[in-house]
Formats: C-alpha cells, structure tokens, sequence
C-alpha cells in the first residue's frame, strides 16, 4: 500500500451479512479451523523474547465450560520489569521513525485481518461468548481503528502544511506532535479485540511503546492482536505482551516511575483506583502521568408522549440485551412518559420473551456472560430488583452448560433504586415511569455516570430540548443508543464515565502526544 493510498478517505469496514449463505459457511468453516488451535499455550512478549511462565491465566469458553481456549503465561513483576526496559530501549529508535512508516504497520495490520476477519471473530466466540453478529462489529471495529488511526497520524504529521501557524516576519514556526515515551494499555474483555487494538495503536502510531495488560478473561484474542502486528514487521518491543493480576503488576506499572501515561477501559472503581496511582509522583519520575480513561456507564433511553411506541420498544431491548448487556453503552434504564408507558412496557416484554437463549457457535441472539464472577453478581442484583420492581421479563438462570441468564425486565423502578444507580453490566433492564419527557430526562440525568444515551420523540422541540438538557458523551435521537462507529460516533463519557477521551475521534491521537513549538529567527 502506497502512501498516496493509505492517505485516502476513511470509509468503515462493513458488517458481514450472515443471511447469506457463503457468509454462513465461511463463518462455520472458521470456527471448525479456530476449534482446533483451542487448549493452546501462548507466551508473554518482551521485547524480541517469547517467555513462556508455568503460571497461567487460564482461558475458559463461558458458553461451555468444559473448553479451554487457550492457556496464557502469566507476568510477575520481575517480568514486567523486563518488559518496561525492553519499551524503553525500543523507544529511542521507534520515535524516530516518521509517521508515515509507522502508519504503514497499522495500514497492512488492517489489510491481514480483513482477509481473517471471521478468525479473529471466531475466537472471541468462543472466548468471549458473543454471536456471530457482535464478534463480527467487533472485528470491524478493530480494522476500523487500524485504518483510522493511521490516516489521522498522517494528518498530524502535516499539520504545518494544512494548518499553519499565525505568520510573523522575521521567524520561522512550526508546531510538531511529538510521542510521549512508555505507555501501558490495560483494555476490556467486553471489546478485546476493537477495544484493545483501538488502545493500542493509537498509542504506537504516535511513536510510544507499550505494555499491553489484556483483561484476564480474554487474553488469548489480545496474543492473536500481537502476533499480527509482529507478522507486518512491527520492530521487537514497540508492544510488549504482559497479562497478569492487576493488583500485582496492575497497580506496579501505573505507579513505575517510567511510566508516561496509563490507558484504561473498564470499571469505575479500578479506573479511579488508577487515577489516583498514577497522581503520586514516583522516586525519580520527571512528568506529570497522562491518565486517559472511560470508565463504563449506566446508560438510558427516553421515550416521550410522541415517540413511535415500536421503534422505541426495539432499541431498548437491542440496547439492553446486545452481547447480554455488557456493553459499557448498554442501555440498562429507561425512563418513559406516562401517556405511552404501559404501550412501551407490553412491547419491551413481547420482544424480552422472543430472544432465543443458547451457544454462541451456534448464533443465538442471547449467551452467557463472561465468567463466573459477573455470573453471581448479575443474579444477585436480579434479586435486589425483585425488591425494587415489577419483574415482567426474565429474573432467572438460563439453561446451559455456562454462565447463562434470563434477560431481565423490571418495571415500576424508582430512579433512586440500586438496580437504576448502579452498574451491573449484564441482561437487566429497569423500566421508569414519568409524568412528561422534561421529567424523564431529569430522571435520566440523576446518575454519576454519562457516557450514552437516546431520546425517542417525534416533536422537534421536545428533541431540541434533550439535545441540550441530557447529560452524555454520546447521545442519538430516535436510535439505540449502543453501536458507535469509529470516526462517526466519537465515543466517551462524562462524570465518572471518564475523561471524555473521544476514542474514533479526531483529537484522540493528541491524548498520546505533546505538542512542540520550534521557532528559528530567520537571519
């Protein structure tokens, strides 16, 4: 791919079509091949060196708990050690490699998993318990971030020819993005494919190394990540592959004095532990660590007087129950005016009782979730909402041999209930009723968090009036409120969602850089 090419108009990858028939094969034939690489045992990376540890996290399929995906060594902090000296020597030189060649790694990246998507996908069938359709967007997600990250490096490298500085006679200026030194990338297991490469290489185009600390329930389709970027040639330590306890080289990293900067998804509670590690100044640390975090949310759908009582009913089960509600943007409320409430709740409970319950390989709309400990809490807020609503929909285990659980409606909920406050990242849905959509909004506002949302209406002031009252990093009308695509959709939160890091965005490259003025008098 040439550099004119890869400087070309951004366009999302699309979604692959499984009513077709040669698509459906070719899904199945790729989860028969991936089949057969489960049970594996992958190495840490560091550096050039493959280190393969008798300690491993143990990769479980959550649809079926008698399958092992994959076996992976497990970091200690003398092995995360080597890895940040690894980082550090390979950042001298990769630094100073120009933008347009490190993009051309992230270019040929996305070009290798096209050509696999289904691959990539199939794994995280299997080790993360989505269907087809969601393991599929998460693939796109990932070549979308690929490709889109590139080409806003390549605009940044030109920001002085596109967007030059005030001119002033006798100098000569120029503003250059320059990287930041050694990061650590600690991504989710709901997205541990798009959300992981998105992390990761908008911090290496930018001319950081990393540590890359995938989540422990999927770390195996995180190696899979690493394995292609050595495949397209990436220079030995640029990423270094270190899964492991968070409290044991989570925490050693964030707090190590080399660190530039710490880029996390995942929960509240371990991204402000995080913000606050990464706050205390170090022995012989020199900056101020870079902290770039969305935090997940409690997200919600408005529905007022006017709204099409059909559509609104859709997008709450499809932004509630997709990938089993664990979705950062999942909507888990929805607060609803009182002229169409009970309308809304009949169709919510109809289409709630329609999703089919099984296998992920076998492409059922509703799994497991993701492990056993997810598994226990999810039930045990399913009966605090017992206490705190009208259970229509749901409010049980599910058959399987995996972590299976009713979809799950409550009606009737106060907005100050716990099953309305707080994250509970799994199929529970909680339904409010209010006076008008100036009340539901209200409702919807009263949370910490404020990552998505959605506004249902058909009155273009009552729209107007959400646009500027609904408190959210995201927020769509008449839609559902999951499924951001990169470069349309710039995703993050507000309040404890985040730091409003719009990750598809065109200034998320600079949260992994620092801005340099050269200024030369001219003679």
């Amino acid at each position: 791919m040439t550099t004119k090419q890869s400087a070309a108009a951004f366009q999302n990858e699309p979604f692959t079509d499984f009513s077709a028939e040669v698509n459906k094969q070719e899904m199945e034939a790729a989860l028969r091949k991936v089949k057969g690489e489960l049970g594996r045992d992958y190495p840490l990376w560091i550096g050039a060196v493959k280190v393969m540890t008798e300690d491993k996290i143990v990769s479980i399929n959550p649809g079926d708990l008698d399958e092992v995906v994959g076996r992976v060594s497990k970091a200690t902090q003398d092995l995360a050690e080597k890895a940040m000296q690894a980082a550090l020597l390979a950042f001298n030189s990769w630094k100073k490699v120009p933008a347009v060649e490190r993009a051309e790694y992230l270019f040929k990246a996305a070009k290798l998993m096209r050509e696999r998507k289904h691959e990539f996908s199939a794994f995280m069938v299997y080790e993360a318990g989505k269907n087809w359709g969601e393991a599929d967007a998460d693939t796109a997600e990932a070549i979308d971030f690929l490709e889109y990250y590139a080409r806003e490096m390549i605009r940044l490298s030109e920001t002085n020819l596109h967007r030059p500085l005030t001119k002033l006679a006798g100098e000569n200026n120029r503003l250059d993005y320059i990287p930041l030194g050694v990061g650590i990338t600690i991504p989710p297991w709901n997205f541990p494919l798009a959300i992981c490469v998105g992390m990761t290489a908008a911090a290496i185009v930018c001319g950081n190394t990393v540590l890359l600390k995938p989540a422990s329930v999927t770390p195996v389709i995180a190696h899979k990540f690493v394995e292609l970027m050595e495949e397209v040639g990436l220079p030995a330590g640029v990423i270094n592959f270190v899964p492991g306890s968070g409290s044991e080289i989570g925490d050693y990293l964030t707090s190590h004095p080399q660190t530039r900067f710490i880029s996390f998804t995942g929960s509240k509670e371990v991204g402000l532990r995080i913000n606050e590690l990464a706050a205390k100044t170090a022995e012989g640390q020199i900056w101020i660590k870079r902290v770039i975090a969305e935090m997940g949310g409690k997200d919600g759908i408005v529905v007022d007087e006017t709204a099409n009582v059909e559509e609104a009913a859709k997008a709450i089960v499809v932004s509630a129950f997709g990938f089993q509600g664990q979705k950062c943007s999942a909507g888990s409320r929805a607060f609803v005016a009182a002229a169409v409430y009970d309308q809304v709740v009949d169709r919510v409970r109809e289409l709630t009782q329609q999703l089919s319950i099984g296998l992920p390989e076998k492409n059922f709309q509703a799994g497991p979730v993701s492990d056993l400990g997810a598994y226990n809490k999810i039930l045990d807020y399913i009966e605090i909402g017992k206490g705190e609503g009208r259970l229509i929909a749901g409010g049980a285990k599910a058959e399987g041999n995996g972590y299976y659980i009713q979809p799950t409606v409550f009606v009737d909920v106060d907005c100050k209930a716990r099953i309305m406050q707080e994250e509970i990242f799994g199929p529970v849905l909680a339904i409010g009723k209010a006076a008008d959509y100036q009340d539901a909004i209200a409702q919807f506002n009263d949370t910490e968090f404020g990552l998505t949302g959605s506004f249902f209406s058909q009155d273009e002031d009552q729209i107007a009036y959400a646009l500027e009252e609904m408190h959210c990093g995201n927020l769509y009308i008449n839609r559902k409120c999951t499924g951001a695509l990169v470069g349309v959709h710039p995703f993050g939160g507000f309040n404890m969602s985040g730091t409003d890091s719009k990750a598809g965005g065109h200034d998320y490259l600079l949260l992994f850089t620092q801005a340099k003025l050269s200024s030369r008098k001219q003679s």
